[in-house]
């Protein structure tokens, strides 16, 4: 099982002290937890895009090529990759580059965002987000795979012996996850090319995302992909980690309470006890996250949101030890416990590419004989 953390990347005044980080220091930042992630042997790094204040990231590609030349072992991945005002084109042709610059160690996170006003902005209407979704992808899936692509849609226009370069890295596109946090049809989406869904479910009651990754298992099966328990699930979630859970709350509780996305609404006691938002010890992170097995199933990739809300980043690398020394430790023990032999681990490009390999290799091998 793969653990690791996710960035939205906004930039947020720390309530207090009421200073803001410039975007610079918000990027350079977001570097040095990646980095730092890797240190503490987590194993994705994950970024968002947005393309409206107070958020940075918009340009993922971008930041995750530099990431890349700063590492060496963690995945570099979106959170979300929006394929409804990205052009599928630019999307396959910057991944492909990313694959190259990083050795594999590259997957995408294809989404809808839920920025009315960016849809305008890149040409779009938001009243088709789910056509752009379905016909983006599609055309998405035929880059990466074919050499020359002759293709025509409705919302976008045709293309003729279109060839991507780079090809992607080793003939093996990037394993693709699709990011959802209430839409069933990405649910759909993703199980009927066999795609991993994630359910980013950092807002939502376990109710709600039990629903909705019962959907994709059980429509991953309807489409010939396997049983439903073989589907490929990941999870978000949010935590902050003091040793001891009343220094948690008592230092959070300012951050929550003036947080961009759920500032100002339910009290930091009513969001945690409905959603899966963690504060507290590290014992308490582990023991509500084990819990989410027991509505979404034995999954492949957990990814934990630590530097939202304007925590200062020695906080968030704190965070960070803390998940590398005392959390991901016993969550990778406890979760390998009584998991089926059959569910499969999170795809990465060496076991694409070994898989590819091997169908290769046995469909070259000689019939046998009765001799």
């Amino acid at each position: 099982m793969q653990f690791g953390v996710f960035t939205v990347g906004d930039v947020t005044p720390d309530p207090t002290t009421g200073r803001s980080p410039t975007e610079a220091e918000r990027i350079r930042g977001t570097v040095a937890i990646a980095r730092k992630a890797e240190e503490v042997g987590l194993d994705v790094f994950a970024t968002g895009e947005h393309h409206n204040p107070p958020f940075v990231p918009s340009s993922p590609t971008t930041l995750l090529g530099y990431i890349a030349a700063q590492t060496e072992r963690i995945i570099l991945s979106t959170s979300t990759t929006l394929i409804t005002t990205n052009d599928p084109v630019k999307i396959a042709e910057d991944f492909s580059v990313l694959q190259h610059l990083s050795g594999g160690r590259t997957d995408v996170m294809l989404g809808r965002g839920n920025t009315g006003p960016v849809y305008p902005w890149f040409g779009q209407d938001i009243r088709q987000a789910i056509p752009l979704t379905v016909e983006h992808y599609g055309l998405l899936r035929r880059l990466w795979r074919e050499e020359s692509v002759d293709w025509e849609g409705e919302l976008r226009t045709p293309l003729q012996g279109f060839t991507l370069a780079p090809r992607p890295l080793d003939g093996i596109p990037p394993f693709v996850w699709h990011g959802s946090i209430r839409t069933p049809e990405i649910a759909e989406l993703a199980a009927y090319y066999g795609d991993g869904f994630f359910a980013n479910h950092i807002f939502w009651p376990p109710s709600h995302t039990r629903t909705m990754v019962e959907l994709y298992r059980r429509r991953f099966e309807h489409y010939g992909h396997g049983r439903p328990e073989q589907a490929v699930v990941g999870l978000g979630g949010q935590v902050f980690m003091r040793r001891n859970s009343q220094d948690a709350v008592r230092e959070f509780r300012p951050y929550f309470d003036n947080a961009p996305v759920y500032g100002h609404g339910p009290s930091l006691e009513e969001f945690t006890a409905q959603t899966p938002l963690t504060v507290g010890s590290p014992g308490e992170v582990v023991e509500k996250t084990l819990g989410f097995r027991e509505y979404a199933g034995d999954y492949q990739r957990q990814l934990f949101l630590i530097d939202h809300a304007g925590l200062p980043l020695k906080t968030v690398l704190e965070q960070l030890d803390l998940l590398g020394e005392e959390v991901v430790p016993v969550l990778r023990k406890e979760f390998a416990a009584g998991r089926p032999a059959d569910v499969p681990a999170a795809p990465t490009h060496q076991s694409l590419l070994g898989a590819r390999n091997a169908e290769r290799a046995a469909a070259a091998a000689p019939e046998p004989t009765d001799e």
